[in-house]
């Protein structure tokens, strides 16, 4: 008798709670999705705008036409949103009040590339995406016929130049010319060759030697190219149409021309050489100019003998040297 009660008692129980249960669930798929009920977080540590909260929320309300829970497919809407090509992945799950939470994390370019007239974006993985009509990430842009398989590669060059200062500074794009990469600088117009993807940070700090050893004394519009895709050497091609700025230079020469300088006999220190004389001028032909400044006579140093040689009779004039 007693168990027969027992019995009872919990098939009420089950039968109470499995109603209020029902009813509950009822109640709840009634219930209306509005707008502040959505609720959409991006999670991506670099912020991007392929796309935003207005969007996501476009997308729930045309698969949920009548706004209400109890009609609202998860897993499909979950599909449609990693279907973007700038959706990385997507969470969508609903709390017990009716609130939906829909946590995405969006694609974000590590370059650009530009290939055979197709421009789309590569993200870290490797993954080609569309460029967007409304929003342009600024990031590396990279020409040439860039194999798929080179991708993760290419990106994983592009994140070292973006995390060290001075390659941040000097390298603005990448090309591929056949099989070898090169390096796009922001001063002069010559190019870093690098080669294949191997061993970059060596070839890296190769050229970053070159450019603090020798390159900054230098006219950037000097070389076409420089080469460091060869093991503990850098190889340098000159600009043809490159010349010298000597503008300085010519400036200089005219100054100099117009300055007075004291006229020099230099004698050569070697023993038995003939003194280097400045040129004579006849002072009977030409009359003298009336300066501020004496006259300066300058007298030739007289020969060595050689008892060789008959001695030369010296002239009875003396060269004179007018300085003006």
């Amino acid at each position: 008798m007693k168990n027969k009660y027992r019995i009872l008692k919990i098939a009420v129980t089950v039968i109470i709670l499995g109603f209020l249960l029902s009813f509950s669930l009822k109640k709840f798929s009634g219930q209306k999705i509005t707008d502040n009920k959505i609720s959409v977080k991006m999670n991506e540590k670099t912020p991007v705008y392929f796309i935003d909260e207005k969007d996501i929320k476009e997308i729930v309300n045309k698969e949920n036409p009548s706004g209400k829970v109890g009609d609202l497919n998860i897993p499909e809407l979950e599909k449609k949103i990693n279907a973007l090509p700038a959706v990385d992945s997507a969470n969508v799950y609903l709390n017990l009040n009716g609130k939906l939470n829909l946590d995405i994390k969006q694609r974000v370019p590590v370059f650009r590339l530009n290939n055979d007239g197709k421009d789309f974006y590569v993200d870290e993985k490797g993954t080609e995406f569309p460029i967007s009509k409304t929003y342009s990430h600024p990031c590396m842009l990279v020409t040439g016929d860039v194999k798929r398989n080179e991708y993760q590669k290419l990106a994983e060059l592009v994140e070292k130049i973006d995390k060290d200062d001075f390659s941040k500074k000097y390298f603005i794009g990448i090309s591929k010319y056949k099989d070898s990469y090169n390096l796009l600088t922001s001063e002069g117009n010559y190019k870093v060759e690098i080669g294949d993807l191997d061993q970059i940070e060596l070839k890296v700090k190769g050229f970053k030697t070159f450019v603090e050893k020798y390159l900054v004394f230098q006219d950037p519009q000097k070389y076409s190219m420089v080469s460091v895709k060869y093991q503990n050497q850098i190889v340098t091609t000159l600009n043809p149409y490159f010349k010298e700025n000597d503008s300085i230079l010519k400036a200089g020469n005219q100054e100099f021309a117009k300055t007075p300088v004291k006229a020099i006999v230099r004698t050569n220190a070697i023993a038995g050489s003939k003194p280097v004389v400045a040129r004579k001028v006849n002072t009977a032909a030409v009359k003298p100019k009336v300066i501020s400044k004496p006259k300066t006579t300058i007298k030739p140093k007289e020969k060595k003998k050689t008892p060789e040689k008959t001695p030369v009779a010296k002239s009875k004039t003396k060269a004179k040297v007018k300085i003006e």
